[in-house]
């Protein structure tokens, strides 16, 4: 049996939030056949500091007109073997980033991939989708239309 309560509905695409970066109004492509989440980034390396590795990427394209010249950091990631959408297998480093879609503050894991030829620079995929969301693909910008309303 499907358990619809609680759950919200979002389209095929819309735009998404990252507090704790400062970027609002990111567009997202919403894919139930990606296994992970994505967001686009580039200059990725790992540095050693203070003895500790730690990943330094920046975050969306320097076209985009919410890019932020800055670096990112962080000493939580995990690198791992994943699938690209051309089916071929790459290894992509793996952070947790906060995003906030109707209004609600989450959690997830994302891969720090180059989706500078794709249409959208953030993708949400299943494994952040099952638990909170439903998707009706003749929609999009629930999320973001219901911000603009001021609605839950």
């Amino acid at each position: 049996m499907v358990k619809f309560k609680n759950k919200k509905i979002l389209g095929n695409s819309d735009k998404i939030d990252f507090p704790e970066l400062g970027l609002e109004n990111i567009g997202c492509k919403i894919d139930t056949g990606a296994e992970s989440s994505s967001i686009h980034c580039h200059h990725v390396r790992i540095r050693e500091i203070n003895g500790e590795d730690m990943l330094v990427f920046r975050l969306l394209d320097p076209k985009h007109k919410a890019y932020i010249k800055k670096d990112c950091t962080t000493t939580q990631f995990k690198e791992k073997r994943v699938k690209n959408s051309f089916g071929d297998k790459e290894y992509r480093y793996f952070v947790k980033l906060k995003i906030k879609l109707f209004n609600e503050t989450i959690e997830a894991e994302f891969s720090l991939a180059n989706r500078s030829d794709m249409t959208f620079p953030v993708l949400l995929g299943k494994k952040l989708l099952h638990q909170h969301y439903l998707v009706d693909v003749a929609q999009k910008n629930l999320s973001y239309n219901a911000k603009k309303n001021n609605r839950p």
